[in-house]
């Protein structure tokens, strides 16, 4: 590697880590994003133009082609996309990611002599095969299962024990071709198979209220593949921003578990029972609830001293998140102070919430995290939950039984007064019914977020 090509990597790697330490905060996230671009562009460019190969002019035509159709189709789906499309988006930038590496590895082994390679240099390049394919089909499942194409849960019997046969032997497989040095494209195909096939039975049986420790843990795969097909090529630039990404998603995997109170193991290996949750049942033994209008809600928080409104996936489905800052801004110029509950799991990818109110631009001190907030909610006049469910259950504190015992929640219900904004009296992905709703403090408000925020804000105009 010449001394130019060295210097951009190390240029194109500062950027990297730059760029991911400004993403930290809505305020920078833009630039840090940017500044990262600019150091793989920079990169990707010093990769193509600086080495001592003889390439043929066709070759970098080509190039070029690749290049330019990836940014247009790129760029086109970032503009286009919908903000509650956002974790579907994610989860494909995944699945590309897979795809890559596993097509990487399948050069790789073609170009490869096997029988004269090290032992770990075949390892890699089928680790790069296995890895990228899991991450490919695991984010295309999870991609269905986030936008409806897919069931939210799917089980298969005894589904353990098939994922652990299964990925046990294309672990195997992929140890006797190294220690045989064996160079058949017919069980490397067999390989690339059996890893898509897993990928898919990985993410088959997970719930939807696991899908953000999903995302984050894909996404690490993703960026251990990227890493992988750095050590194939011995460049550093992939090595790192691999290590980058993979170690970002495994410590925020981590993060997520532990906000739900759940090992990565309970995760990946179970799911919440999603029984139904059959609402009619439950209204026995829970009690009755009580409904509220626009007119009495907007009444209850004109002569509040502190509102807090509690975000949930709701909000993001129905696209309120304009007009919910709208209700925010009238409530805080009649002196009412207002903040947001943030849960760490709320919508269906690590940080949704605060994605969906930035793009609203609501100030991020407005924004407090769970630990942050629940002390609050003693004082808190009024609480409005938007569009949330499992994430301010009390069954969590409450009931053993619970398939959500034991996970942090927001304490919603220590608020003074509460309203819940949702279509229905439909359980969560938890399938069990939410005890909040049947408390004698918490009134439901009944219909779509956007329109009965608009009634609100209008309501309050009036006052």
């Amino acid at each position: 590697m010449s001394v130019t090509l060295s210097i951009i990597y190390l240029i194109a790697t500062v950027t990297f880590i730059v760029g991911l330490k400004r993403l930290g905060h809505p305020d920078t996230a833009k630039s840090g994003n940017l500044i990262a671009a600019a150091g793989m562009g920079l990169a990707i460019v010093g990769t193509i133009f600086i080495h001592d190969l003889e390439v043929p002019t066709i070759i970098y035509i080509l190039i070029g082609i690749a290049i330019l159709v990836g940014a247009i189709i790129g760029w086109l789906i970032a503009v286009k996309v919908e903000m509650t499309k956002m974790p579907e988006l994610v989860s494909l930038f995944n699945g590309f990611g897979g795809a890559s590496a596993a097509l990487i590895g399948i050069v790789e082994f073609g170009n490869t002599d096997i029988s004269t390679t090290s032992a770990s240099m075949v390892a890699t390049i089928l680790a790069a095969v296995i890895i990228g394919a899991i991450t490919f089909s695991g984010s295309l499942m999870a991609w269905g299962k986030l936008n409806g194409k897919v069931k939210s849960v799917i089980k298969i019997p005894q589904y353990n024990i098939v994922n652990n046969i299964f990925i046990i032997a294309v672990v195997g497989l992929a140890a006797y071709m190294t220690a045989g040095s064996i160079d058949t494209p017919v069980l490397l195909y067999a390989l690339l198979i059996g890893g898509l096939v897993y990928g898919i039975l990985f993410v088959m049986p997970i719930g939807g209220a696991d899908m953000p420790v999903v995302i984050s843990l894909l996404n690490s795969l993703t960026g251990i593949a990227a890493a992988i097909t750095g050590v194939l090529y011995d460049n550093m630039v992939m090595l790192v921003g691999g290590i980058l990404v993979g170690s970002a998603g495994i410590i925020l995997t981590v993060a997520m578990c532990k906000a739900m109170n759940r090992t990565l193991a309970s995760v990946i290996f179970g799911s919440f029972t999603a029984n139904g949750g059959g609402v009619e049942g439950a209204n026995k033994t829970l009690g009755t609830i009580k409904t509220t209008t626009a007119s009495d809600t907007a009444i209850m928080m004109n002569y509040a001293s502190n509102v807090i409104i509690v975000p949930g996936y709701g909000l993001a489905v129905a696209q309120a998140q304009h007009v919910i800052h709208e209700l925010e801004e009238i409530l805080t110029d009649k002196g009412v102070n207002v903040k947001y509950a943030i849960h760490p799991v709320a919508g269906r990818m690590p940080g949704h919430m605060n994605v969906l109110l930035a793009e609203s631009n609501v100030e991020y001190d407005m924004l407090v995290e769970m630990d942050d907030i629940n002390p609050q909610f003693n004082n808190a006049d009024v609480v409005l939950v938007v569009g949330a469910n499992d994430v301010v259950n009390p069954a969590a504190h409450n009931d053993p039984s619970s398939p959500i015992y034991g996970m942090p929640i927001l304490d919603v219900e220590n608020a003074k007064h509460i309203v819940v904004n949702k279509r229905s009296m439909k359980a969560g992905y938890a399938g069990i019914e939410n005890e909040l709703f049947y408390n004698s403090k918490t009134s439901m408000l009944f219909g779509d977020a956007k329109a009965a925020l608009t009634d609100l804000v209008s309501e309050l105009k009036g006052m």
